[in-house]
């Protein structure tokens, strides 16, 4: 008969919490959560990911997220392409074009919109300038206007305001900046003509003596989807349950950013704790009082669900291909999957 002795009833104990222990382990390692790099300009409208982090909407989808600063749309898709980061979420560029047509990049949604309900983008001009006659968008013909590369947005909307207005792109000087605050020292220098801006910033630089407000931007382009959400090939072909996560978390953040500064049907204690999570990245270098109004101020609707405008995305590849900034041969199956967000 086998005698169980205190000596071996401990090996066996200890035996066996040690294989319980391992175990946990094992389970927890099995459901620790992704970690994805998500790009963000400090701009108001990429407010959605800075909450939908803060608020733990991407923890309850399994997700750990570290944020990766940019000053410019195209650097961020070459870091989708090179897998320093995981998803975006700004506006469409030459590089994201030609880097989806290498089958690198895809854009999976849609975020800030131009609707006529809300105040958008602004046109505007340089002080000497405008003293010389630049007094609105149509008057644009010869004058200078701030991008930050080619093929950017402003670009973008530099062109549709002379289609609109009746007059030659030729006609406006693109002259590229490579950054935001390149652009904002050389129009307030006088050093370009005309540039155009989410209302905070534009908001911010009229109140000074150097800028002034001569446009907006929904009078010359309809329904324009000014951001979209990216992300690369390898995520929508290869990992789809992150991509509809992510997307998830983030549907969530973008339900609270509108409330909070669009529809404004959030309490005052409710606004200011959602300013101060997007404080720690817009608007970081002042203090508390005097940016949660400018955060507020440049908010501008951002699609429910990630709704993506296709119409506006299709109009602007034909733009980059008229202006020979993307291969012709791009088409909108190269650079969208249709198949996590509604479309329009």
């Amino acid at each position: 008969m086998f005698k169980m002795t205190r000596r071996t009833t401990l090996r066996r104990m200890t035996s066996a919490m040690l294989a319980a222990s391992l175990g946990l382990g094992f389970t927890a390692a099995a459901h620790a959560n992704d970690t994805i790099k998500i790009g963000i300009l400090s701009l108001t409208s990429h407010s959605p990911s800075i909450i939908a982090a803060g608020k733990g909407y991407f923890g309850e989808q399994g997700l750990d997220v570290e944020f990766v600063s940019f000053q410019a749309a195209q650097p961020m898709a070459v870091a989708i392409a090179s897998n320093d980061i995981d998803f975006g979420m700004t506006a469409i560029s030459g590089g994201l074009i030609s880097l989806a047509e290498k089958g690198a990049i895809k854009i999976i949604g849609g975020a800030l919109q131009e609707t006529p309900e809300i105040d958008g983008q602004k046109i505007l001009a340089a002080k000497a300038a405008y003293d010389a006659g630049l007094t609105s968008p149509d008057k644009l013909v010869g004058h200078s206007f701030g991008v930050t590369t080619q093929g950017s947005s402003f670009h973008y909307m530099a062109h549709k305001i002379a289609d609109k207005a009746g007059f030659d792109r030729s006609e406006i000087r693109i002259v590229p900046m490579q950054k935001v605050p390149a652009v904002i020292a050389a129009l307030k220098s006088g050093q370009i003509d005309a540039w155009s801006i989410v209302p905070n910033i534009a908001g911010a630089l009229t109140k000074g003596p150097e800028v002034v407000e001569i446009g907006k931007v929904s009078d010359y382009i309809d329904n324009y989807q000014v951001t979209t959400v990216f992300t690369s090939t390898k995520n929508v072909t290869d990992h789809k349950d992150l991509v509809k996560r992510f997307l998830a978390g983030l549907a969530k953040g973008i339900d609270d950013y509108n409330a909070a500064y669009v529809d404004k049907t959030l309490g005052a204690d409710d606004v200011a704790a959602i300013s101060e999570m997007v404080h720690k990245y817009v608007y970081a270098d002042q203090p508390m009082d005097k940016a949660a109004p400018r955060i507020a101020a440049g908010a501008m609707r951002i699609n429910r669900n990630a709704k993506l405008n296709l119409a506006s995305v299709e109009d602007q590849l034909k733009w980059f291909q008229s202006e020979k900034l993307v291969p012709g041969g791009v088409t909108m199956d190269d650079l969208v999957d249709t198949e996590f967000v509604e479309t329009f």
